[in-house]
C-alpha cells in the first residue's frame, strides 16, 4: 500500500504526521485545525487517514491522536481544560469502624453527576483535576480513596481493597443522593472504573479511561522489575541501589517489607525511591515538580505503601484476566480510552489489549505523550472525551 501526502504550501513552517486509524464502531471528536487528509482503504474495512498540520513556534503543539470513525458526524468540541473551581461543599464519610474518605463537589449542583476515581492507588485527588469537566454541566464528585489524601487514616492498608473502594463509591453515591453517574479513571483510577462499572453497570451513565491499567503480572513487571528501566535507566538506579542484590530477584517484594518496616525512616526512604521512579517516568518530558512530590514523605507514604501493597495482592481480583474476561457487563456503556503512546508507566499493550476485546469504545491514543494526564495532549483529548458525552447526554432525547 503506498501513501502519500501534501503538506500546506502557503507555510513555511515545520508540520507533524499524525497517524489515525479510522475503524468501525466509535465517534471521533471534530478536527479543531485545517488538514490534508488523505484516505486508503484496505478491502473497506479499514482506512487509514495521514493528517497534516502546520505547526508555528509560538502556537501550542497540536495533539496527534487515532480516531475511530462513525457514521454520526459531530460538532467541534472544546479541548481546552476550564477554569480553576472551588468545591461548593465538602464532607467526611465514615466507610467503615476504620476508615473515613474525604469527599467533595463542584460545578453544576443540578448537573450531571460525574465521580473522578484517582490513581496509585495512593494518590489522591488534586483541585486541578476539577478542570476537566464543563462546571454549567457536570456535578463533579472528587474523593479520596482509602488511605489517601485527606482520608483517614493516612496510609493505612486495613480494610483496604478494591472491593472495599467500590463499596465506598456506593456508599458515597448513596449518601449524596446520586442515582447514577459518569466515571472518569486515568493509572489506577482507570483499574478501579472499569472494576467499579463491572459491578454497578446500572449506575453507570459513561466511562472515560485514561492511561489503561489492567493490573496483570506483564505490567507489573515490566515497570517493576527491570522491563522500563531500559527506557530510563538514569530514573532505575536509584529505586534499584536502594535493595540489596541478594532480594532483587522481586522488587515489589522487598520494597513491601520496608514499607512495613517497623522502622519509620525505613519506610520513608522505601517510600521517597517507590514514589521518585514513578514521579520520573510519568511524562514523555520528565517534569521537575512532578517529581519533587517523591520528597514530600506524607505524599510519597501513602502513595508508595498502598500501590506496593495492591500490587503485591493483585489488586485482590480473582485471575489476571478479570477486567477483559468481565467487559460484556459494560460494552453497552458509552466509552472513550484516552491513551498515550510512550506512556512508561501504563505501557499501550494494556490499552491495545482492551480496545481489542471492547471494540465498541472510543480508542485514542495521543502520538506525544506519556502517562500523565497533565500533558497537553491528553489533558486535550480527555476535556474533549467529557464533552463527547456531554453531547450525547444532552442529545439523548
Amino acid at each position: 500500500m503506498k501513501l502519500a501526502f501534501t503538506p500546506n504550501a502557503s507555510s513555511n513552517s515545520s508540520f507533524s504526521l499524525p497517524l489515525l486509524f479510522t475503524l468501525p464502531l466509535s465517534h471521533p471528536f471534530s478536527a479543531q485545525s485545517s488538514s490534508t487528509k488523505i484516505t486508503s482503504s484496505d478491502s473497506g474495512r479499514k482506512n487509514l487517514i495521514l493528517r497534516v498540520r502546520n505547526i508555528h513556534q509560538t502556537s501550542e503543539p497540536i495533539p496527534n491522536s487515532y480516531l475511530m470513525a462513525s457514521e454520526q458526524n459531530y460538532p467541534e468540541f472544546n479541548r481546552n481544560l476550564f477554569p480553576h473551581i472551588e468545591p461548593y461543599s465538602t464532607g467526611l464519610l465514615k466507610v467503615s469502624d476504620l476508615h473515613t474518605i474525604y469527599w467533595e463537589q463542584s460545578g453544576n449542583p443540578n448537573g450531571h453527576p460525574v465521580v473522578f476515581l484517582h490513581g496509585g492507588p495512593g494518590g489522591g485527588t488534586a483541585p486541578s483535576n476539577r478542570r476537566f469537566f464543563d462546571p454549567e454541566f457536570y456535578r463533579i464528585v472528587l474523593f479520596d480513596q482509602r488511605g489517601a489524601g485527606k482520608s483517614t487514616p493516612h496510609a493505612c492498608l486495613e480494610q483496604n481493597t478494591t472491593w472495599d473502594l467500590i463499596d465506598d463509591i456506593e456508599k458515597l453515591r448513596e449518601h449524596l443522593e446520586i442515582p447514577e453517574w459518569q466515571v472518569f479513571g486515568g493509572s489506577w483510577g482507570s483499574t478501579l472504573a472499569l472494576a467499579y462499572s463491572q459491578s454497578h453497570p446500572e449506575k453507570v451513565t459513561g466511562i472515560i479511561l485514561r492511561g489503561i491499567f489492567l493490573l496483570r503480572k506483564k505490567e507489573i513487571d515490566w515497570f517493576y522489575e527491570g522491563g522500563a528501566a531500559a527506557i530510563f535507566p538514569d530514573a532505575w538506579e536509584p529505586f534499584r541501589d536502594l535493595i540489596p542484590e541478594n532480594e532483587r530477584a522481586c522488587f515489589v517484594e522487598a520494597y513491601r517489607k520496608r514499607l512495613n518496616s517497623d522502622d519509620k525512616e525505613t519506610q520513608y526512604a522505601a517510600a521517597r525511591a517507590w514514589t521518585k521512579w514513578e514521579m520520573m517516568t510519568a511524562h514523555l518530558i520528565p517534569n521537575d515538580d512532578f517529581i519533587k512530590k517523591g520528597e514530600d514523605d506524607y505524599f510519597s507514604l501513602a502513595f508508595a505503601r498502598i500501590e506496593n501493597h495492591y500490587f503485591v495482592n493483585k489488586a485482590f481480583f480473582p485471575s489476571d484476566s478479570f477486567l477483559l474476561d468481565n467487559v460484556d457487563k459494560i460494552r453497552h456503556i458509552n466509552t472513550v480510552i484516552v491513551q498515550g503512546r510512550y506512556d512508561i508507566c501504563c505501557p499501550m499493550m494494556s490499552a491495545w489489549d482492551l480496545h481489542k476485546a471492547w471494540p465498541e469504545a472510543d480508542f485514542r491514543v495521543v502520538a506525544d505523550a506519556g502517562h500523565s494526564a497533565n500533558e497537553p495532549g491528553i489533558s486535550a483529548e480527555l476535556v474533549a472525551a467529557n464533552e463527547k458525552l456531554k453531547y450525547l447526554m444532552s442529545n439523548k432525547a
